[in-house]
């Protein structure tokens, strides 16, 4: 039983060890790098659920794959999650003792140190001035070039460049306080989308958002801030090539209490802010209003939301369906818009609204409105056709051959927002500011030391000895070595050194 508690208390302290070690804590760096990248190519359920839906279609063997390694939701993964967590302890092991020991050194005296002579920068001179004096001038110009300087027998020690060190300190507690600011900020945040009809209000609530929001694994329900936009006017604007040029919603602000809080524009990379909260410009469309009615019974009149396959195709029709199952058999529309049937004609891109026009396909039979589809699809397994279809504009009127009546009554726009609350950019503003802070002194400075004794000569003159040595930039150091060595034996109000101090060594 001892011989066990030995084995794996020895096997913990091995793991601490290697915990401790900087090229731990690389390898999770890149083994969290690439599964980033992985998190970026691969689509993820979060933000990009149709996507991973068409590639079970498209691609089932490769989804699977994908499935079991956990790269529909890399940052969701017990892997992922495992390595953030081993990153963060590993960096921190690292970083607390070289924190004390840069604290304890900011109180220590530069050291003196023996033999001089053997030191790789050394110069000895003879200057015609006591000792005493020798080394006052010499703390002089060694202050005067940001030296740290101390008395030492029989003369000075000085050093320079701990900046460096408090850079390269920043620069890496830094790079722990992004990662911590992006484990905060996944964990409290969320992101989702809003499909908005000109003229309605959206609330922001979970239940509110096209699909369940992407909430943090700390978020709760209570977070939601439930303030509301009503989306005024949707505007698109194209350069004459039919590129987009701007998109802008204009939506008046509801507060938490239901009163209108100004008017606010959201265009793409203008998002508008409210309590944490972000609404970007994501996409747009158009909603034609149909009004159904059988037998003069309203069955639904209201805005339908139509799509595209793409959205940078603008000649391709919108297509929206229609659910009608109140009635007896369930009945179905598909529907296609043209919004300039003219220029849909002839290929080209449907810019404006003029005339538009819509076609319709009609389909009758369970519906199955009782497993999860689509509210863009129509999902025509076990439907027959029902009628031989056709068209109508705006202001028109479609029959079916049951009696059913569809109305074309007005066409609107939507404005599609992602919706994003990440309480850790504030985190990851002040860390990337305090990167750039950290790496101008570890880049631009380093640390060297020096030391100047001053050794009683013949006839009232000092022997002065200067050494010293740099951790790093070495060749840069050479030339500061020679000039602080050619000032300090010079001649007091002299430009040019003393007889006979030529450096040597």
């Amino acid at each position: 039983m001892a011989s066990t508690s030995e084995t794996l208390y020895r096997s913990l302290v091995s793991v601490w060890r290697s915990l401790r070690s900087m090229r731990t804590a690389l390898i999770l760096l890149l083994v969290v790098a690439v599964a980033s990248v992985f998190g970026s190519l691969v689509p993820q359920l979060g933000v990009a659920r149709p996507a991973v839906f068409r590639l079970y279609v498209d691609h089932p063997l490769r989804a699977r794959i994908y499935e079991t390694l956990g790269l529909f939701d890399v940052y969701g993964s017990w892997w992922f999650t495992t390595c953030y967590a081993l990153l963060l302890i590993s960096l921190a092991s690292c970083l607390i003792p070289r924190t004390r020991a840069f604290r304890r050194g900011l109180g220590l005296r530069p050291q003196p140190m023996r033999g001089l002579e053997g030191m790789r920068h050394f110069t000895e001179t003879t200057i015609p001035v006591a000792p005493e004096r020798a080394l006052d001038r010499a703390r002089g110009i060694l202050r005067r070039r940001r030296f740290r300087v101390a008395p030492v027998e029989p003369g000075l020690a000085a050093e320079k460049g701990r900046a460096r060190e408090s850079g390269s300190l920043l620069f890496h507690w830094s790079l722990f306080l992004v990662l911590v600011g992006a484990v905060y900020g996944k964990g409290f945040g969320f992101t989702g989308q809003a499909t908005v009809v000109e003229g309605e209000t959206w609330t922001e609530a979970h239940a509110s958002y096209d699909l369940p929001p992407d909430e943090g694994r700390f978020f709760a329900e209570s977070m939601h801030q439930g303030f509301g936009v009503r989306v005024e006017d949707f505007d698109a604007a194209y350069h004459p090539s039919g590129l987009p040029e701007d998109f802008r919603s204009r939506v008046t602000l509801i507060d938490g209490d239901g009163m209108p809080a100004g008017q606010r524009v959201i265009r793409v990379n203008e998002p508008l802010e409210q309590d944490g909260v972000k609404l970007y410009q994501l996409g747009y469309g158009w909603a034609p209003v149909l009004e159904v009615r059988f037998e003069d019974r309203l069955l639904a009149a209201e805005p339908v939301v139509f799509t595209t396959r793409s959205p940078n195709d603008l000649t391709a029709p919108w297509r929206g369906v229609v659910k009608l199952p109140s009635l007896e058999p369930d009945v179905g529309l598909e529907l296609r818009l043209f919004p300039d049937p003219v220029a849909g004609l002839v290929g080209g891109p449907m810019l404006e609204a003029r005339d538009p026009f819509l076609f319709y396909d009609a389909w009758r039979g369970d519906l199955r409105l009782d497993r999860a589809q689509s509210v863009f699809a129509l999902d025509k397994t076990g439907l027959q056709p029902f009628g031989p279809g056709g068209g109508f504009g705006l202001g028109e009127t479609a029959r079916l051959p049951n009696g059913v009546e569809i109305a074309f009554t007005e066409l609107r726009e939507y404005t599609q927002f992602l919706v994003k609350r990440d309480p850790g950019t504030g985190i990851m503003l002040a860390a990337a500011l305090l990167t750039l802070l950290g790496l101008l002194p570890a880049l631009y400075s380093s640390r060297r030391r020096l030391w100047v004794r001053a050794i009683p000569a013949d006839r009232s003159g000092t022997r002065l000895q200067v050494a010293g040595f740099a951790m790093q930039r070495r060749a840069a150091f050479e030339d500061e070595f020679r000039s602080i060595a050619g000032e300090l034996s010079r001649r007091e109000g002299a430009g040019e050194p003393a007889a006979g101090s030529e450096p040597v060594g």
